[in-house]
């Protein structure tokens, strides 16, 4: 009998995982303690600004969803010790998408062009990371390169544990924004998606795209709250701000870890 039930099983579809997926529950209670140290980051003495001769080209870092410069404070001080001219967005608490995102964060973008003349580079922390994605599209002479960190920029914007509660703050659908965002497509200038399997908050399709989506696609280490201060992520974010990427097909981005 337990070997005719054993047979049958065998002959049983494959269940095909969820390219999808949510992260499992008990990933985003891990993100509620990482909160702690996201917050603790605002309490360190920031850098002076590295000298303006610095090779690389300054950096402005996009924050998450109910977040702010608050959050992002402990990243921009290590990549400031890492030698880039790295400045906070200034928009305030991040809300969701507004009909003026884009217009306001080129006013921003102008302000650090004239300060250092130089475009710069966008890294994105999650819904921050859609938001470098679209603004390079519309001004792709404006930005140097993208590097989002675990943004829900590919397939369903509903790949991720947020969406419900973007729709009470935001005040629209997470699929229905008050600006035509199309964050998918790959922006001419390099680009490169941070994602973790460990990521409590966004689906791990979604944060690391299609092959196409990107130039490099990295694997790091740390949860979604981690992207802000984790040394993994600070370490993937300095490499990917820093590597030449060279032309290639659509189909030939490269998979990278940083474990």
């Amino acid at each position: 009998m337990i070997r005719g039930f054993l047979t049958r099983r065998a002959e049983w579809p494959a269940r095909i995982p969820d390219p999808e997926a949510l992260p499992p529950l008990t990933l985003l209670w891990r993100e509620i303690g990482s909160l702690a140290r996201a917050i603790g980051g605002r309490i360190r003495p920031m850098p002076p600004e590295p000298n303006p001769d610095s090779e690389h080209p300054p950096v402005m870092v996009l924050p998450g969803f109910l977040s702010g410069d608050w959050a992002t404070k402990a990243l921009r001080a290590d990549l400031r010790r890492s030698g880039f001219r790295c400045y906070a967005w200034g928009l305030g608490f991040n809300r969701g998408a507004t009909a003026d995102i884009i217009d306001r964060i080129d006013t921003r973008v102008q302000w650090i062009i004239d300060r250092t003349g130089y475009a710069p580079a966008l890294v994105g922390w999650s819904l921050g990371g859609i938001y470098a994605r679209e603004y390079a599209k519309h001004h792709p002479d404006k930005v140097a390169r993208v590097v989002t960190l675990g943004s829900p920029f590919s397939g369903s914007r509903r790949a991720n544990r947020a969406w419900r509660l973007y729709h009470l703050v935001a005040r629209h659908p997470v699929d229905n924004p008050p600006i035509d965002f199309h964050p998918a497509p790959r922006p001419e200038m390099p680009t490169f998606a941070l994602w973790s399997k460990h990521d409590g908050v966004v689906a791990v399709s979604s944060a690391r795209g299609q092959p196409h989506e990107s130039d490099r696609q990295v694997e790091v280490d740390c949860g979604h709250m981690g992207f802000a201060y984790a040394p993994t992520s600070v370490a993937a974010i300095v490499k990917a701000l820093t590597e030449e990427v060279s032309a290639a097909p659509e189909d030939a981005a490269q998979h990278t870890s940083m474990r």
